[in-house]
């Protein structure tokens, strides 16, 4: 028999519920003690290669090439620290979910407000997602300028051709197979696929950059950010939750860690995943600044629909947008697992794991997967998105939380060191958040001053 970890007991069960789950054959239909070590790899990589690394580029012109590149080396060390916190609170704890260990530490109020903040997270970005992927098959308007998707541009304009129903295609026939899985290393082969099609983005960013610059058709980028008066500087705090949600990928550590055969594996795994894609991201951030320069739009990836000035440019344009296009639908589902977990844990506290019932399972599902497609269509911009939920729910979920758990310490195991990262983690996530909400406020109403006048 299968008995709940006793943190996450506790917030699961009532008196009138039997304590004890199904046998242990449904145990196993979940996927506890069946997943491998690169399949976790795999798994936690394309968690972390979402959409973020389109937006890496832009997020280094702001800041000079220099600074921005150890910015997002900076945040990789932070994020591993912050799960190796998550990591040995669950151990001491016992507990098999994040909001567990939250639980543990601050009681239901706390999990409860970890769960809304990773739906809130995932939503935000499962909504971006969705948006780049409209963008990449249907096309989008950047500063007043048409850029054509890649269906649009084979088919020309038709009715099918269209956001709205490109994007309900694709929740039909690919979205809606892959988040029916109960287990996440059923998403394995997936995501090895997806963390390889943004490989080959990398190549070919990598390979059309080097080229220009034996060529000499394009210059150096700025190696530091260019400061013209204050609102730039401030300016330059917008690009911090865009580089920290870009490694979120707490909310699945502790779902791909329950279905391993070796969970002490589990912290190999997360610095593998790390050290994997914190070099696709300076790959991205180094060759895609390089390229476009000062022209790096938020969404890089519509820089790719005009002449590169190479050879077979309308070939490569094409081959980079539905790679990429495909990997953001093959990392959808990823997400998507954990904001279903957590959003099941705050509409049923106290009922069985959602696994187990089909019918909530399902209801859930639904749900969630229409209010995606919904907010996909009104969402303005990509760098709204991430600038937004990257500012609250992002850096709450990645940094706060973790180092509120050190602080508690209720088992008395956390070092000076962590304390020491642990505030040094919330002051950069307090004052960045802050200073980046007022500026991304303040550059609305500035735009819509001007254009009122």
């Amino acid at each position: 028999m299968t008995i709940l970890p006793s943190t996450d007991r506790k917030y699961r069960r009532n008196p009138r519920t039997p304590l004890l789950l199904p046998e242990k054959h449904d145990d196993r239909e979940v996927g506890f003690g069946c997943a491998s070590y690169s399949g976790a790899v795999f798994n936690l990589s394309s968690t972390i290669v979402g959409a973020g690394i389109m937006a890496l580029p832009a997020a280094v012109k702001q800041l000079g090439l220099v600074p921005g590149l150890i910015m997002i080396v900076l945040g990789a060390v932070l994020t591993e620290s912050s799960i190796d916190m998550i990591l040995r609170f669950s151990r001491a704890s016992k507990s098999a979910s994040y909001s567990g260990v939250v639980g543990d530490a601050f009681g239901g109020a706390g999990r409860t407000l970890l769960q809304v903040c990773i739906v809130v997270n995932n939503l935000g970005m499962l909504v971006v997602y969705m948006i780049i992927i409209g963008d990449v098959l249907s096309g989008t308007q950047l500063d007043g300028v048409w850029h054509s998707g890649v269906v649009e541009e084979w088919f020309g304009q038709h009715w099918w051709t269209t956001r709205s129903s490109l994007l309900f295609i694709t929740t039909l026939f690919v979205f809606a197979p892959l988040i029916s899985f109960k287990r996440v290393d059923s998403l394995r082969y997936t995501s090895a696929l997806s963390v390889g099609l943004a490989i080959v983005f990398v190549a070919i960013t990598a390979g059309v950059a080097t080229v220009k610059m034996v060529e000499g058709s394009i210059r150096m980028p700025r190696l530091m950010p260019e400061l013209v008066n204050q609102a730039s500087f401030w300016k330059l705090f917008t690009t911090i939750p865009v580089l920290v949600t870009s490694y979120i990928c707490h909310h699945n550590i502790h779902p791909i860690e329950n279905e391993l055969k070796d969970t002490s594996q589990m912290k190999s795994i997360v610095q593998m995943s790390l050290t994997l894609c914190s070099n696709v991201y300076i790959a991205t951030s180094f060759f895609g600044f390089i390229l476009f320069g000062d022209q790096t739009l938020d969404d890089v990836l519509a820089n790719f629909d005009g002449d590169l000035g190479v050879p077979y440019s309308s070939v490569l344009d094409d081959v980079v947008r539905v790679s990429y296009g495909i990997h953001l639908m093959l990392v959808f589902p990823i997400v998507f697992f954990s904001l279903r977990l957590n959003l099941d844990g705050l509409l049923f506290p106290y009922a069985i794991p959602i696994a187990f019932d089909n019918q909530r399972f399902f209801s859930v599902t639904a749900l969630l997967m229409g209010f995606i497609f919904v907010g996909a269509n009104f969402v303005p911009s990509i760098w709204d998105a991430f600038q937004f939920t990257g500012a609250t729910a992002a850096i709450a979920v990645g940094f706060i939380f973790p180092s509120a758990i050190a602080l508690r310490d209720t088992h008395g195991i956390a070092t000076k060191n962590d304390r020491l990262v642990s505030w040094v983690m919330i002051f950069l996530a307090v004052s960045s958040s802050t200073v980046a909400i007022c500026s991304d406020i303040y550059s609305i109403f500035s735009s819509e001053k001007r254009i009122g006048t």
